[in-house]
């Protein structure tokens, strides 16, 4: 398997890749992709996909400009791979190119809503410790952050994902 920046030829396959990955005709997160990449949050540095020997591209992960208290952060998602591939190391493997190339950007923060059980091992921990507010309280400790290191303790308050996703 290779990790590569997405190219434009690839949005076919990354659409493919979300709509495997959570089961529907056409779920949010094909939409979600296309909108972000529309906007002018969209970093293509940090769209990534994973491809397998074959060429075929399996997995897909993106981060996209956000905010803490009018502050740049990035917000991570969707993080999307091919359901017969799953359990097979893609998913980390996306999350931990698509981390260490925020870092080697100069970013300071990633955030994300997701599985408890799954984003600490990369580093994640519920975003309140650091004193960054979710939009949406219900969210609890699913709304994780991850600092990098370019982190300063003062990047603190509310945080605001990127357009797109005030849409879903």
């Amino acid at each position: 398997m290779l990790i590569r920046r997405e190219k434009a030829g690839d949005t076919e396959a990354i659409a493919r890749v979300h709509t495997a990955a959570f089961d529907g005709d056409r779920p949010i997160e094909v939409g979600l992709v296309e909108a972000l990449r529309a906007s002018d949050a969209w970093l293509p540095a940090l769209s990534l996909v994973a491809v397998d020997n074959s060429d075929n591209i399996v997995g897909h992960v993106v981060c996209t400009r956000a905010h803490v208290a009018g502050r740049p952060a990035l917000g991570l998602g969707p993080l999307g791979v091919l359901p017969d591939t799953q359990r097979g190391g893609v998913g980390t493997a996306l999350m931990h190119a698509v981390l260490g190339a925020a870092d080697a950007l100069g970013e300071p923060l990633v955030v994300l809503l997701g599985h408890i059980d799954y984003y600490p091992r990369f580093g994640f921990e519920p975003a309140a410790k650091l004193g960054i507010i979710a939009s949406d309280e219900t969210w609890g400790d699913h709304f994780q952050a991850r600092t990098l290191s370019t982190y300063d303790p003062s990047l603190r308050g509310e945080f605001v994902y990127a357009g797109p996703f005030n849409d879903l």
